[in-house]
């Protein structure tokens, strides 16, 4: 199992914070031979139809010295949890967590923009120190 990420506590918080119920921590997946830990899996019940909404999170918090790097490590990392993801767990959905001052510089170039949208990546905007959700990008 890896280990965990600086701001994992933090995003376990913010996410209970906003009405999440942590199910798994982390979410293991054993798919076609190969051995997954996904950082967070949480449920949420939504109360008008009375169903529940399920995620998988990985966060990451891109303190290594080059975020594209590190940006392509985590791309890699998305697709691969996803694709196992769709067969193991479909009803789950993947989200990447990723701290505010990351979305607001590095996620902001062009070239990530592209990339987040043709992969359809879905993001959660956190903020560490308020351990708060500051935007979903779905």
């Amino acid at each position: 199992m890896a280990a965990r990420d600086t701001f994992h506590e933090a995003v376990k918080s913010a996410l209970q914070k906003d009405g999440w119920c942590i199910t798994h921590d982390p979410l293991y997946i054993n798919f076609a031979e190969v051995e997954i830990y996904i950082d967070l899996g949480a449920e949420r019940l939504i109360a008008a139809e009375k169903d529940e909404e399920k995620i998988a999170v990985e966060i990451k918090t891109f303190l290594k010295p080059s975020a594209i790097s590190e940006f392509h490590t985590v791309l890699g990392q998305f697709l691969n949890y996803r694709f196992a993801l769709k067969a193991e767990d479909p009803e789950r959905l993947l989200y990447l967590a990723i701290p505010l001052e990351i979305y607001e510089t590095f996620f902001a170039r062009r070239f990530v923009q592209l990339i987040t949208q043709e992969y359809q990546l879905k993001l959660i905007v956190f903020e560490p120190t308020k351990e708060e959700i500051v935007q979903w990008q779905n």
